[in-house]
């Protein structure tokens, strides 16, 4: 399972200085946080009198921030976009491989324990306390062990945080363990050949949910219907596959606060797709879309 779930991602982003207080526009630093840092971007044209929105990527498991950012390409959105960018690493487990200890499933296989949960909490205050953030705007996005996490965060942690974007990743199998304070719109990503995490769901040393399983619990936290709207035209997300693969499937109807929960199904999309020059710009329209109440 371990070796399944590699991000295989080969570029590497370039090395930032670190950086005490807040940094120049178009910049990145390193913020140490309780021993375990992390990379923050200020996006080119950032002014520290107005509050600007905050994503933070989360990788996969045995990944990195750095392989991560090197596949999701999400530094030009932020200098495009204006928004903060923070990159943190998962811990290493006694193999050596980085992980974030998300849900029974995945990913803390040797059960360290390790409360990640409350670190990234830290980590968006952390933020805000040194940087003008628009929390009205804090958005997760990860790809599959960070997709867990990012879900997780949400459940527990749903008053920091307006959406999630999860890419091959999976809610808890125990809906008792996700009880958020208020709503938060998500955005699955999946792909319907995904071997790694399976679109109908299955075991990765504990029970995830179908992707079908994981909407349906954040319809319910959100209050929205089961009425589904297919009828937004289909992406080219993914390029070794031909034409616009990608269908989207929005549930709105009746969801609180003006929130949504949406699918992106990859048509024969595997864990790990190839994606267009489109994937980045289209993951921040859905998060830009997403302000909370």
């Amino acid at each position: 399972m371990a070796a399944a779930l590699v991000l295989l991602c080969l570029a590497a982003c370039d090395a930032s200085p670190d950086g005490d207080g807040e940094a120049a526009a178009g910049t990145t630093v390193t913020v140490d946080l309780d021993g375990r840092p992390f990379q923050l971007h200020v996006p080119v044209g950032y002014d520290p009198a107005r509050k600007a929105p905050l994503v933070v990527l989360l990788h996969g498991f045995q990944s990195s921030a750095e392989a991560q950012e090197s596949y999701f390409q999400l530094t030009a959105e932020s200098d495009r976009r204006g928004f903060l960018y923070a990159l943190p690493d998962g811990t290493r487990n006694k193999a050596g491989d980085r992980f974030w200890n998300a849900t029974e499933a995945c990913c803390d296989f040797y059960r360290s324990g390790v409360d990640d949960s409350a670190y990234l909490s830290r980590l968006i205050d952390t933020v805000a306390a040194g940087y003008p953030v628009d929390e009205r705007r804090v958005y997760l996005v990860g790809h599959s062990n960070g997709g867990f996490m990012a879900y997780r965060m949400a459940c527990e942690h749903s008053g920091q945080i307006t959406a999630v974007v999860s890419l091959a990743g999976a809610a808890t199998d125990d809906p008792a363990r996700c009880t958020p304070e208020r709503p938060v719109s998500v955005l699955q990503i999946h792909g319907t050949a995904d071997r790694t995490i399976h679109f109908d769901g299955g075991d990765a040393g504990g029970p995830y949910p179908s992707v079908g399983d994981t909407l349906a619990l954040w319809r319910r936290n959100n209050g929205c219907g089961d009425r589904a709207d297919a009828s937004a035209a289909p992406i080219d997300l993914e390029a070794r596959l031909a034409g616009a693969e990608t269908t989207v499937t929005t549930y709105r109807t009746g969801c609180r606060d003006g929130t949504r929960v949406e699918l992106w199904t990859i048509r024969e999309g595997s864990h790990v797709p190839a994606f267009t020059a489109g994937f980045a710009p289209a993951v921040v329209d859905f998060l830009y879309a997403q302000v909370s109440a």
